[in-house]
């Protein structure tokens, strides 16, 4: 692990100086805007208003960007609590304007120390229904997120942590009113929004459920912010709030096997953030077992073609769904906790890896590929881990020109519907694989172990230019699709130059095995018959809906933002 984070570090030194010696490259300057998309001095980009604001009073009263995202988060838990929320995880990714450095932090939700492989089978041997295992006591981690922001704090905080949760204690106090989505979640057909503690919870005094547009409050919310305020992720992970996690984790159906000493055992992970080249640019995520490794490897293939001359046509996007396909099998086949298992990062971004899965873009598309085999890679069986669409993400830049990506998720709609002391318990643990081993007996490397983070696909992003200044951050929620989603809206702003509010709001198309799922009504005209001949026939929607980007680039003059047109979020700055 130590090893890795110091090459991830002599990575990222190298990249700069390599970069800064390529006379016939120039970096590209910061691009124009009209004055009144652009922010001069800081912005927030973030999936609700009330979290956006929470953020950019905090950002006006002289605080960081952390600081911010512990306000942000707070008031999404609140507002947004089908996504994120204080019993969930997170991965961030953190520039710091001054050292021209980024920091990954992992505040991955983590098994208990209990759990086993074979967790998620049933007494025939066979896996758990989906829906049964979300809303079981075993499908819940330890909750990383508050723990994760309190660790960011204590690096690169400005504004005491207990003054950093007010907008979302009096909101929870005094009522907000509820957003479309959050209402619109709360009367789906979503097993977990028919678990009895979301009914209790949704369920107003006349017997009806919530409402857009409701006016809603959350005392318990409120009482369990001001004990974090106080105490620090110690509230929730030790003393009476522990305590309860743990006994409504016991709780039938299907108790699990979570203890006061899996939460106080508690601890986010920190390290230099992987970096790597893309044409002019540095773009920089956290590293296993985030999605990070996945998108830097598609990347590096669309590196290798045209695709940078072919913007938003159908040449362009038959490129990006090929080198998609390539990404996802590879990250399916070797991505896991690398503190469990070998995980072949390096191999999976080496220049001649890469060359050689590009090579395998033809001219027309052929029939799935097969996960390659990169330098270190363990064997390894096919995995077979399912994904559910949720989660939220927020871009902030302060007034000191740091900045930071965080994509933060309770896994599913309201985590497994179970609640504690106001908020949502995660269904984090279902993000593993349910069969340990594939059909061929091989050990699968995200299957269940105790202690073990769950492979996620969670990629916040940073782009640096040559000389390591911040040019754009970028991440989006949505299950496995989020590595489509975000390497669209990189593709979008870094090869095609467009705006990040045009990048974001291009169409989605997420291509894994056979499997072509998109927006086919947002194309130009063309696009779709294009793709078509050269054999990329287009699903709709079929999970490649539900992207929530959200991004912020440095234009000249200030910073430009961008929210996703398919959720209600916004980015908002001074």
């Amino acid at each position: 692990m130590l090893r890795l984070k110091s090459l991830a570090a002599a990575a990222l030194a190298a990249l700069l100086t390599a970069c800064a010696s390529q006379a016939d490259a120039p970096a590209p300057p910061p691009a124009a805007a009209a004055a009144a998309d652009v922010a001069p001095r800081a912005m927030v980009a973030a999936a609700n208003p009330m979290a956006v604001e929470a953020g950019l009073k905090v950002l006006r009263e002289g605080g960081s960007a952390v600081d911010a995202a512990v306000a942000v988060q707070a008031v999404l838990g609140l507002v947004e609590p089908q996504s994120s929320g204080l019993g969930g995880g997170a991965f961030m990714t953190y520039y710091d304007a001054r050292a021209r450095s980024v920091t990954a932090y992992d505040g991955r939700e983590m098994a208990p120390a209990a759990a086993t492989p074979e967790m998620f089978l049933g007494a025939d041997g066979r896996p758990l229904g989906r829906g049964a295992a979300i809303l079981s006591g075993r499908s819940t981690g330890v909750p990383g997120a508050v723990a994760m922001l309190a660790m960011a704090h204590a690096d690169h905080g400005k504004r005491p942590w207990n003054t950093l949760f007010a907008d979302a204690e009096r909101l929870a106090d005094q009522g907000f009113t509820v957003p479309r989505r959050m209402g619109e979640a709360a009367n789906s057909r979503a097993p977990q929004a028919q678990a009895p503690d979301a009914v209790r919870y949704f369920t107003k005094a006349d017997g009806t459920k919530i409402r857009p547009g409701d006016s809603f409050r959350n005392p318990a919310y409120a009482a369990t912010v001001r004990k974090i305020a106080a105490e620090g992720p110690k509230a929730i992970l030790e003393g009476s709030i522990a305590e309860a996690i743990v006994a409504r984790l016991h709780e039938e159906p299907l108790p699990g096997s979570m203890t006061l000493a899996d939460l106080k055992a508690y601890k986010p992970r920190k390290g230099p953030a992987l970096c790597r080249p893309y044409r002019v640019y540095i773009v920089c995520t956290p590293s296993a077992p985030s999605g990070g490794p996945a998108v830097l490897q598609g990347l590096g293939i669309l590196q290798r073609t045209a695709i940078d001359k072919h913007p938003n046509d159908a040449e362009g996007w038959y490129l990006f769904s090929q080198a998609s396909r390539l990404m996802y099998v590879d990250r399916d086949r070797y991505i896991g906790d690398p503190a469990f298992v070998e995980v072949p990062v390096e191999g999976l971004l080496e220049p001649a890896y890469l060359d050689a899965r590009a090579k395998l873009i033809g001219p027309v598309a052929g029939p799935p590929p097969q996960a390659g085999v990169p330098r270190g890679a363990p064997a390894r069986g096919a995995d077979a881990t399912r994904e559910v669409s949720g989660t939220s993400h927020f871009v902030i830049v302060d007034a000191q020109g740091n900045a930071l990506s965080i994509t933060t998720t309770v896994e599913s709609v309201f985590g497994s519907g179970r609640m504690v002391a106001g908020f949502f318990l995660n269904n984090q643990l279902t993000d593993f694989s349910f069969s340990p081993r594939d059909p061929q007996g091989r050990l699968v490397a995200n299957a269940v172990a105790g202690g073990k983070r769950p492979r996620s696909s969670m990629a916040p992003a940073i782009v640096l230019d040559r000389q390591g200044r911040f040019v754009a951050a970028v991440g989006s929620p949505g299950g496995p699709s989020i590595l489509g989603y975000n390497l669209k809206a990189l593709v979008g702003v870094l090869d095609w130059k467009l705006p990040m509010q045009q990048a974001v709001a291009l169409p989605n198309l997420v291509a894994s095995g056979q499997f072509y799922g998109s927006e086919l009504d947002k194309y130009p005209p063309g696009v779709v018959e294009g793709l078509a001949a050269k054999g990329v026939k287009l699903t709709q929607g079929a999970g490649a809906e539900g992207s929530g980007l959200h991004g912020v680039e440095r234009v000249r003059g200030g910073y430009r933002g961008g929210a996703d047109p398919r959720r209600e979020g916004v980015a908002r700055g001074f």
